[in-house]
C-alpha cells in the first residue's frame, strides 16, 4: 500500500532585477492573468497573491515589486513592501535571465537574500527559449557558484518549459499545512483593484521613460446595469505635471482612446460582461513624494 505525501501550502516570491521576466512566472504558474507585465521597471506596486492549485499542495505566489535603490518616497514604500514579505514567505526564487550575464544588479540581490534567513532559496534561470543550450548550461554554472540553493531550475513562462518541474520542486519546500485558499481561487485580490491594474499596463504600453513611476489609477466607481449586459466602469488616470497629461491623453484624445480599448480588452474576459469604461486624468503634483497623495493613492 502506497503512502500518500503530506499535502504542503504555503508562500512563495520571485526576486529579480527589473524585466525578467517575475510577473509573467506568476501569471504562467497560476494559469491566469493576476499580475500586469510591461517591459517597464516597477511595474509591480504591491504585493499580489496568485494562487496555485496541485494534487500535492497549494503554493501561493506573492508578486511584489523589485528591490531597488529607491529615489522617492514612493520607492522607499515598494521597499518597505518587498522587505516585510520576504521576512515572512517560506521560499524565495530569485529569478536569472538566460540570456544575459550575471551583473552588479543580480549580486546586490542576492546579497539582500542574506537578511532573510528563514526563507529556502532556489534559482530559477528564466527565458530559456531565447539562447541556445550551452548559453543556458553556462548560465547555470554561474549561478550555481553564488550560493547553495535548494534547487537550480530552467524554465521559459512563455514556451511553459519546465513549469510543472519548477512548481513541484516550490510545493515540495512548504511546509505541511492544510489549503490556505478555496480550492477556486486564484488571487485575493479585489475586482477593483485588478481593473486598475489592467487600466496602468494598458496606459504604460508605449509610454516614455519617465511617465511609468508617475502614472496611478483609481477607481470612482463599479456600475452594473439592470440588463447586466454592460458594466460602467469610472476610473482616474493620475500623473504629476500637465505635460504628462498632455501625453497620456494625445493628439485630440486618441492615445487615452486607445488606452481605453486595450483595458477593456482586458477587463471583459475577467467580468464576463461588456464594459463602458470612462477614464479621466487628472494632476497630482509630485504624489510620488507626498505622503498625503500617496496614501491617497492606496500606498
Amino acid at each position: 500500500m502506497s503512502i500518500q505525501p503530506a499535502f504542503r501550502a504555503g508562500f512563495a516570491t520571485f526576486v529579480g532585477r527589473p524585466n525578467v521576466g517575475k510577473s509573467t512566472l506568476t501569471n504562467a504558474l497560476v494559469g491566469e492573468k493576476v499580475a500586469i507585465t510591461s517591459p517597464k521597471p516597477q511595474t509591480t506596486r504591491s504585493a499580489i497573491r496568485g494562487i496555485v492549485h496541485n494534487s500535492d499542495g497549494q503554493l501561493v505566489i506573492v508578486d511584489t515589486p523589485g528591490i531597488h535603490r529607491p529615489r522617492t518616497l514612493l520607492g522607499e514604500r515598494l521597499n518597505a513592501v518587498v522587505t516585510s514579505i520576504l521576512g515572512d514567505v517560506d521560499v524565495i526564487g530569485f529569478c536569472l535571465p538566460a540570456d544575459e550575464k550575471i551583473g552588479p544588479g543580480d549580486r546586490f540581490i542576492n546579497e539582500q537574500l542574506e537578511h532573510f534567513p528563514r526563507a529556502k532559496k532556489i534559482a530559477i534561470v528564466t527565458k530559456i527559449d531565447a539562447v541556445p543550450r550551452p548559453a543556458v548550461a553556462e548560465q547555470l554554472l554561474a549561478i550555481s557558484e553564488l550560493r547553495d540553493w535548494e534547487a537550480i531550475v530552467p524554465v521559459s513562462a512563455t514556451s511553459r518549459i519546465q513549469l510543472d518541474t519548477l512548481l513541484s520542486q516550490l510545493i515540495g519546500l512548504l511546509p505541511e499545512s492544510p489549503p490556505l485558499y478555496p480550492d477556486d481561487a486564484v488571487t485575493d485580490e479585489t475586482l477593483e483593484h485588478r481593473i486598475a491594474e489592467l487600466i496602468r499596463e494598458a496606459a504604460l504600453d508605449g509610454v516614455s521613460d519617465e511617465l511609468p513611476h508617475s502614472l496611478a489609477v483609481t477607481i470612482d466607481d463599479i456600475v452594473e446595469r439592470d440588463d447586466k449586459e454592460l458594466v460602467e466602469v469610472y476610473a482616474n488616470l493620475w500623473v504629476e505635471r500637465d505635460s504628462q497629461k498632455g501625453i497620456v491623453i494625445g493628439k485630440g484624445g486618441a492615445r487615452l482612446q486607445e488606452v481605453g480599448a486595450r483595458a477593456r480588452a482586458g477587463i471583459e474576459p475577467l467580468i464576463g460582461s461588456q464594459v463602458f469604461l470612462s477614464l479621466r486624468v487628472k494632476v497630482a503634483p509630485n504624489w510620488q513624494r507626498d505622503p498625503k497623495h500617496l496614501s491617497r493613492l492606496g500606498f
